[in-house]
């Protein structure tokens, strides 16, 4: 049994940041003694800053994004190209996708894939709301950007079903080698993909 080494209350704070991603136990007692060395300089200004976006953020009733305002900052610039919206499965996802600036066009956050075996049927994800968009008019391609995953391919293969007869292209993302990988370092299943998608060179 271990031995405590600081007060309670440090030890909520490592317990409470060992339940972040990529937080261990460790990780989170190293992040914990950073921000009491630096309490004037790093936990009070992010203690504020927690305060304030638990206060004020919100989820975009448009398009299922996190932001301060609703609509969305993405779903309200005119600059975006309305008629395509790109399908994600979290914010993490549109957030790299906004990283890379591939595209210029809104979104819709699923908030998941379906998965039978974990209960998350079409009634747990944002897909309604997605239909719904697509039938007021105004979109021409649906860009399904889910992982390619077991259940993030069925959650495709869902919406596409759903989407069916209303005109709208509905594309995905290609599967395949990634920018300087190498094939012998690749698995057999990327590599069969790579082949069926492949393109004029």
């Amino acid at each position: 049994m271990s031995k405590r080494v600081a007060g309670p209350e440090i030890e909520r704070l490592i317990q409470l940041l060992a339940k972040l991603p990529g937080l261990g136990p460790r990780s989170a007692r190293r992040a914990a003694l950073h921000l009491v060395k630096k309490r004037e300089s790093l936990m009070q200004p992010l203690s504020a800053a927690m305060t304030e976006a638990l206060d004020k953020i919100v989820i975009c009733s448009t398009c299922g994004n996190v932001d301060t305002s609703d609509p969305c900052t993405i779903c309200t610039d005119p600059r975006r190209d309305g008629g395509v919206i790109v399908v994600v499965e979290d914010v993490s996802d549109l957030w790299a996708l906004e990283r890379a600036g591939a595209i210029n066009a809104k979104y819709h956050v699923l908030g998941g894939t379906l998965s039978p075996l974990d209960g998350v049927g079409p009634q747990d994800l944002n897909i309604e709301s997605l239909v719904t968009r697509v039938r007021e008019g105004g979109v021409r391609e649906v860009i399904l950007a889910v992982n390619a995953t077991v259940d993030g391919q069925t959650t495709a293969h869902y919406v596409t079903d759903l989407l069916a007869g209303t005109g709208v292209a509905v594309t995905r993302l290609a599967h395949g080698v990634p920018v300087g990988g190498e094939l012998d370092y690749l698995d057999e299943g990327t590599i069969s993909a790579a082949i069926r998608s492949r393109t004029t060179f």
